[in-house]
């Protein structure tokens, strides 16, 4: 379809609502006539900026406990069994990185899901090179060159400037949806709505 419109997904890989979009949104914006712009990021400095050293989930313990109820929640209704990983929120620097290094190459969607499913449906690390290699063969890609490329000064770069970006614009958490015209969803519950004003404006 050409001249179709766009939405800029911006996600987080320690994110369980970002996971939670990314394994439904490519079929929903299919549907909708929408093309996706896939956009890994990190929270880590955003939250610093606002004097926080760790995700509000970890900070305020009972935001945490209603958060994994409702990630749950959400999950089943997708057909998921989700679970809280033992180290949560995991470090996504590098797993952001090998996300940004596969954009030229078109891999980054299925090897975005690959990596939040081994997170948040099998309770892996994504940490860990063996996990992101898993992902990577997933996707139909070698390690051997998607991890060197990863490391780049290039890719580094490229994902600092991401980050400022989404600060200038006033991203704040994570799964956040931008229109073509600038507008701004947060949440995984705001998927439906952001895709619809991205097709139909205001």
């Amino acid at each position: 379809m050409p001249n179709r419109p766009v939405l800029d997904f911006w996600y987080e890989f320690a994110s369980p609502y970002s996971c939670l979009s990314a394994l439904r949104i490519e079929e929903l914006a299919e549907e909708a006539g929408i093309a996706l712009r896939w956009r890994p990021f990190l929270l880590g400095p955003i939250f610093a900026a606002q004097g926080w050293n760790t995700s509000p989930f970890a900070l305020y313990p009972s935001k945490g406990r209603y958060m994994w109820r409702d990630t749950a929640r959400r999950a089943r209704r997708q057909g998921l069994d989700f679970v809280k990983p033992e180290n949560f929120p995991q470090n996504s620097l590098s797993a952001a990185r090998l996300a940004l290094a596969g954009r030229e190459g078109g891999w980054t969607s299925v090897f975005s899901k690959a990596l939040f499913r081994a997170q948040f449906c099998e309770g892996r690390n994504i940490a860990e090179e063996a996990v992101q290699t898993l992902a990577l063969r997933e996707a139909g890609i070698e390690p051997h060159v998607a991890i060197p490329l990863s490391r780049s000064e290039e890719v580094k770069g490229r994902l600092r400037a991401e980050i400022e970006y989404a600060k200038s614009i006033g991203i704040f958490g994570a799964p956040f949806f931008v229109a073509g015209d600038g507008e701004l969803f947060w949440g995984d519950d705001r998927l439906e709505e952001a895709l619809e004003w991205a097709r139909d404006g205001r």
